[in-house]
């Protein structure tokens, strides 16, 4: 299933806060969505979930999701959003227990999903037990229970420290490698997402707008090994079409 964003526009009140933006995410690929503080990318984020409906224009799914899709469109999230009361193995349980599944077969998508995040050992463990980045692990295989058809993904990586993120990163990329998943991932990050993405939609400062759509043309699996320069060449690229706009939207915040 792709996802096609046509004409997309939307305020709150008399703010416009995006305008005119269209691009398509691609079943099996990663698009990231960059811009500067303030420009409408976790808003776009929730537009294109069906939390909140564009004021104009529209999101629309070509094509059917997987046919064993639970939840097509699946949020991650910065803050993890697990309950502490219950174990990592509880966590990823709670969003099968309203689906039409018996015992043993949400017994074994469970086991599936943290054997593929590398967290079989932990199933037992309580997220107070757990680090920043095995939280995100747990939040990633809570997603990928319901097998979504895009998985959006909100600055995921951000409340980690830098070590953990690179860990984090190789872990999604070998992920994808083994099972090519669909996700729309916003980030600040610029190393992020040239690490991650397969295109990058560059957001003017509000109203947002689409600056510029880059492809990156370059394999998932080994970037950060072999293509280094090409990173830094693309990421420096990135850098140099958001620096103005970072500058005056900083302004524009520090003005408010």
């Amino acid at each position: 299933m792709d996802l096609h964003l046509d004409h997309v526009t939307h305020r709150y009140g008399a703010v416009e806060v995006l305008e005119d933006i269209n691009f398509t995410i691609t079943q099996g690929h990663i698009v990231c969505i960059i811009g500067p503080s303030g420009c409408g990318k976790s808003t776009l984020l929730r537009l294109i979930g069906g939390l909140e409906q564009p004021s104009g224009g529209t999101v629309l799914q070509i094509g059917e999701p997987p046919a064993d899709s639970r939840n097509p469109l699946t949020y991650i999230f910065q803050d993890f959003a697990l309950l502490p009361w219950r174990t990592v193995r509880g966590n990823v349980s709670l969003v099968l227990e309203d689906q039409p599944l018996a015992w043993r077969a949400r017994e074994a998508v469970i086991d599936d999903v943290l054997r593929r995040t590398k967290l079989s050992e932990f199933g037992d463990a309580y997220p107070r037990q757990l680090s920043g980045g095995m939280k995100q692990r747990v939040a990633i295989a809570r997603a990928l229970s319901v097998n979504p058809a895009c998985l959006l993904m909100d600055e995921p990586l951000s409340a980690l420290d830098s070590q953990t993120r690179e860990l984090l990163m190789d872990d999604l990329v070998e992920l994808w490698s083994r099972e090519p998943f669909t996700a729309c991932y916003v980030t600040h990050n610029l190393g992020e997402a040239v690490r991650l993405g397969h295109k990058v939609i560059v957001l003017s400062r509000r109203p947002g707008r689409v600056r510029e759509v880059v492809e990156i043309d370059l394999p998932l699996a080994g970037r950060s090994a072999t293509h280094r320069a090409a990173l830094e060449a693309l990421q420096d690229r990135l850098w140099t079409l958001l620096r103005e706009e970072a500058l005056a939207a900083d302004h524009e915040l520090a003005d408010a």
